[in-house]
């Protein structure tokens, strides 16, 4: 069950019935979209948004979520490659740049999962 939780969050599956989309549109950073939430599950219409401001916390799993990529874009590059640091402060941003909405959705699913009880 544990496994089927983790797959929802990272596919942005509703926390009720993990078949409804989170996301009406994924985003694209390199279009400078941000995703697009929907307010309810299509499927169970659960709310998402419990109170207002509530996605103020996923701002803190977002940026836990960055920071360990960034580390680990570190390792990886400064372990197996002879890179110049100006070279990987590029990498390092690129991937920061690229992970952007990924890390926007997933926080939020976190966020949402995190809060969700079941009735």
């Amino acid at each position: 069950m544990e496994i089927d939780k983790a797959l929802s969050i990272l596919q942005c599956k509703c926390p009720s019935c993990l078949k409804g989309k989170m996301f009406r549109y994924p985003g694209n950073p390199l279009l400078f979209k941000i995703p697009k939430m929907s307010e309810y599950c299509a499927q169970c219409k659960h709310k998402f948004e419990i109170e207002p401001g509530f996605f103020f916390g996923a701002m803190y799993v977002s940026y836990a979520l960055a920071v360990a990529e960034m580390i680990a874009c570190l390792i990886i590059f400064r372990g197996f490659m002879d890179l110049s640091n100006l070279t990987l402060l590029l990498i390092i941003a690129g991937v920061a740049f690229l992970t952007s909405t990924f890390n926007y959705r997933v926080s939020r699913a976190i966020w949402v999962y995190m809060f969700y009880k079941e009735k």
